[in-house]
């Protein structure tokens, strides 16, 4: 028998069937239906920097965010501007609309391992999750370590766990007595944190509750990427998102049309607000560009058992 490289501790799911979705908030979570998983192994938090680090170091992997983008894939675009860089989340200095994104950047230099361009690093944050990650980034991790990325079923099973149709991981109360069960956006939303400085962005893996099944962050310090084409017979999505704008229907619908394809991600992210963005739910879903990874998108991956 084999043994993973990754070093990130795995939690076994017994599959069953469960309501996946919801009714009551975006229309893209609906309709809730019946959904059934199997058995498999889930890693208990976010794929870290420093298991990342090590997974780069064997393999000499260069993310998405670290190769410069051909003009050709991208027509308007200058070559002059064609560098390596991601988006960076930069809150504004005072109130805005929250009808644009203004608060997104496309920093030169941004990676995963200078998160917020290149003055930044990781050194203090080793136990943070990776950001800046691409699904061809986490694809590629997931087969390093002898696993792979969750589907969108899997992963709101998981996040759920074990409570049926229960509006978050743990209940149905944001903050049970006060108490602040996830690392979402605290204040209002984009332009006035807080949070003390230094929580602002991530969190190390496993600061907040871990849900019923004993995972950590399944809602959440970053957004999650899944296995799932983002299909176009879901509603897209009409209110705002603390992650960049996605691409519409009509732009993805061919391959080798000039659109982005897009996967579904979930969990929301250290951005997810109240007044904005209302994804730190399981059933909350979002369509991301493949080729936009950003300051707030991680991923974790799971094992599958045979039964």
């Amino acid at each position: 028998m084999s043994v993973s490289p990754s070093d990130i501790p795995m939690m076994r799911i017994k599959g069953g069937s469960f309501l996946m979705g919801s009714d009551r908030h975006y229309p893209e979570e609906a309709p809730v239906r019946r959904a059934d998983v199997g058995d498999y192994m889930i890693d208990i938090t976010p794929v870290t920097n420093e298991s990342f680090a090590r997974f780069v170091r064997e393999t000499g992997h260069v993310t998405l965010a670290e190769i410069p983008p051909d003009p050709t894939d991208y027509p308007g675009m200058p070559p002059e501007r064609a560098i390596a860089g991601s988006l960076v989340f930069v809150p504004p200095p005072r109130p805005v609309a929250l009808t644009q994104p203004i608060w997104w950047h496309f920093i030169f230099g941004a990676n995963w391992r200078h998160p917020e361009g290149p003055n930044s690093n990781i050194d203090l944050r080793p136990t943070h999750p990776v950001v800046h990650i691409s699904p061809g980034d986490a694809q590629a991790y997931a087969d390093w370590a002898g696993k792979a990325l969750p589907t969108e079923c899997e992963w709101e099973y998981a996040a759920r766990g074990g409570l049926e149709n229960a509006e978050f991981s743990w209940g149905d109360t944001r903050e049970p007595d006060g108490r602040i069960m996830a690392n979402t956006w605290q204040g209002n939303f984009p332009w006035n944190s807080t949070k003390p400085p230094e929580a602002f962005r991530t969190s190390p893996v496993g600061a907040f509750p871990a849900n019923g099944y004993g995972l950590h962050d399944m809602i959440g310090n970053v957004w999650e990427w899944t296995s799932d084409w983002f299909s176009l017979n879901t509603a897209e999505p009409r209110s705002g998102c603390c992650a960049p704008r996605a691409r519409t229907a009509d732009e993805t619908e061919s391959r080798g049309g000039g659109g982005t394809l897009r996967r579904v991600m979930k969990g929301g992210s250290h951005l997810c607000s109240p007044d904005y963005c209302q994804r730190y739910r399981p059933a909350a879903r979002y369509p991301q560009p493949i080729d936009s990874p950003t300051s707030h998108i991680g991923f974790r991956c799971v094992k599958r058992l045979l039964t």
